[in-house]
């Protein structure tokens, strides 16, 4: 596959030099009083077809492919609202545990995660093993992301980066961030032509829905055919997931997250985040008792979740803010613990 078919599609030779004018045209003028703007500079509100032109010369820049190349790449997308309108409602900000549990742990997923287990044990046994990441973590990290394969996404992600790369202001940066990474992973990266490539409604990719920095950075060629294939090679697949959490901290054979019995007079603590900041003796002190042994100076911090049985209190450690790398949202990092340990459970019954 090479860079160039990836990256366009063939254009009469009068239409390539007219736009090839139109680009060098627009380039000058932007570059007018202080060199060339980029990508990370271009406001909110800048037009959809200037922002565009500003982004493809920055990735002809940064050794990506032409200027021209990536124009006609771009003009193949299609802005598409319900993209938009998803992005607007993700469920982690519109539904309360109880109800969020619901939709990831369910006796279909679990199944299915068991038997995903049992089917490629020697693989996933085998990549635990190399990163030291348990095997059911990554199993319950493909079944909440895609099914174990069965749902990558219907969307092609060049639509999807370009729509909310130059409309949805609100994270435009962002996503703008992860469009040049697209056009910049090269061949060993993308195992697939560029306006192929299928996944979430916000760019994801491949069964562990990686985004493109995420590919860049943290994805591997496991089967060692050349190229990362995120979407047909599960040796590709369940390395990159393992080596995603091993960049992030992952520390292995230590405690996820545990259950607190909180005291009648326990201090009420509201932490910003997952960050284990206080050693678990100092949260025994505050009132907050783990139902399991754990080290008394693992740090450690409090998450409260509106449960089906009202508030449940849980002490959370460094490898469960790993897992809120992959997804921001406490509630996503728990549904990923208890479906694994529910897989874990089940794999092990004969």
């Amino acid at each position: 596959m090479s860079g160039t078919r990836c990256y366009s599609r063939p254009m009469p030779a009068l239409l390539r030099a007219a736009r090839a004018r139109l680009v060098v045209l627009s380039l000058g003028l932007f570059a007018a009083g202080g060199g060339p703007a980029f990508a990370k500079d271009i406001p909110a509100d800048f037009p959809a077809d200037a922002a565009e032109r500003t982004f493809a010369a920055e990735v002809a820049r940064e050794g990506g492919p032409s200027e021209a190349s990536v124009l006609s790449t771009l003009a193949g997308a299609k802005v598409q609202q319900s993209i938009l309108d998803a992005i607007a409602r993700p469920a982690e900000a519109t539904k309360p545990w109880k109800d969020y549990r619901p939709i990831f742990v369910t006796d279909k997923r679990i199944a299915g995660g068991v038997a995903f287990y049992r089917d490629n044990r020697a693989l996933l046994e085998r990549i635990g093993a190399e990163y030291g990441v348990p095997p059911e973590i990554i199993v319950a990290i493909i079944g909440v992301e895609t099914g174990y394969g069965k749902i990558t996404g219907k969307y092609r992600v060049l639509d999807a980066l370009a729509t909310l790369a130059f409309h949805y202001p609100p994270r435009a940066q962002f996503f703008r961030g992860e469009l040049k990474q697209l056009f910049l992973l090269g061949d060993q990266h993308l195992a697939y032509p560029i306006d192929e490539l299928k996944g979430s409604y916000a760019g994801a990719m491949g069964w562990g829905q990686f985004m493109p920095t995420s590919v860049a950075k943290w994805a591997r060629d496991e089967d060692g055919d050349g190229r990362i294939d995120l979407w047909n090679s599960l040796p590709d697949i369940t390395a990159s997931v393992a080596n995603y959490f091993v960049e992030h901290g992952w520390q292995k054979g230590q405690p996820v997250a545990v259950r607190a019995q909180p005291a009648q007079d326990a201090q009420p603590l509201q932490p910003k985040n997952s960050e284990p900041l206080y050693p678990l003796q100092q949260m025994e002190a505050w009132g907050y008792a783990p139902i399991e042994r754990v080290d008394a100076q693992t740090p450690s911090t409090l998450l409260t979740l509106d449960g089906e049985l009202g508030p449940e209190y849980w002490l959370t450690f460094k490898n469960f803010h790993v897992i809120t790398r992959y997804n921001k949202s406490p509630m996503y990092s728990m549904a990923v613990w208890q479906l694994a340990q529910a897989v874990a459970a089940g794999a092990a019954t004969p």
